[in-house]
């Protein structure tokens, strides 16, 4: 194997260029170190010193700046993938859980329920309907992205494009959802001491707080990288 110097320098700068999900990252540049390791290896072989051997290796490898884009697009497309799970999963199961909620906390009386808002009841559907959509969005984005790496055309647009949308969509929905509190609020007197209540506003707001955080990955691991126009990653095998 090739020792620490121009490949071990060329890798810590690939390192250092690519964001995304730690662990695929770190599979990425071993890959790319194992890459590099074995063509030098190859060289040395063929009778050439080792320092001139990884200096062809990286060579032929490419520059970092032409690779990195290459392998910028699988890392954004691996945190798409994950974001869009995420809404996929937890959004229509939230909105499920608020529907459960509702049908067996005790009815208030007839006084608080003639109270609410004219517009209180098409919001509700509104914010049902508009939470089951984006759960869609989160379907549609997973298939999207779990296509072939080959056969995917700009997955980083499409991780922004999730990462933007879950931006707006967790924001309204906590705007929805105080302005529905506060249109009811005679109906929900006593919901804060109400133990299912309690526990299903927790889940919202850690699935909230989770939503917000990988949709901020995905716009750092779709911004575009500061170098050459993107090609694919090149492979090189020893």
């Amino acid at each position: 194997m090739a020792s620490a110097s121009v490949i071990d320098d060329y890798v810590a700068t690939l390192d250092r260029t690519l964001r995304g999900p730690a662990r695929v990252r770190r599979d990425m540049v071993t890959e790319a170190r194992d890459s590099l390791a074995d063509t030098a290896d190859a060289y040395l072989a063929e009778g050439v010193d080792r320092a001139e051997a990884e200096r062809m290796a990286v060579a032929e490898f490419g520059p970092v700046r032409v690779i990195a884009p290459g392998y910028q697009e699988e890392l954004a497309a691996h945190q798409g993938r994950r974001t869009a799970a995420v809404l996929f999963i937890t959004v229509p199961l939230l909105t499920v859980m608020w529907s459960g909620i509702w049908k067996i906390f005790p009815e208030p009386p007839p006084a608080a329920m003639a109270a609410k808002p004219a517009w209180f009841t098409p919001l509700s559907h509104f914010l049902d309907w508009f939470q089951l959509c984006m759960g869609v969005v989160g379907a549609l984005a997973l298939l999207t992205l779990g296509r072939p790496p080959r056969r995917m055309r700009h997955p980083g647009l499409v991780t922004r494009a999730l990462g933007i949308l879950v931006w707006i969509q967790v924001p309204a929905v906590l705007l929805m959802s105080a302005a529905l509190s506060a249109g009811n609020a005679a109906a929900l007197r006593g919901f804060s001491d109400y133990p299912p209540g309690a526990v299903a506003s927790t889940l919202s707001y850690l699935v909230a707080g989770w939503l917000l955080y990988s949709a901020t990955r995905c716009l750092i691991a779709s911004r575009p990288l500061p170098m050459a126009p993107t090609v694919r990653r090149q492979r090189v095998l020893g």
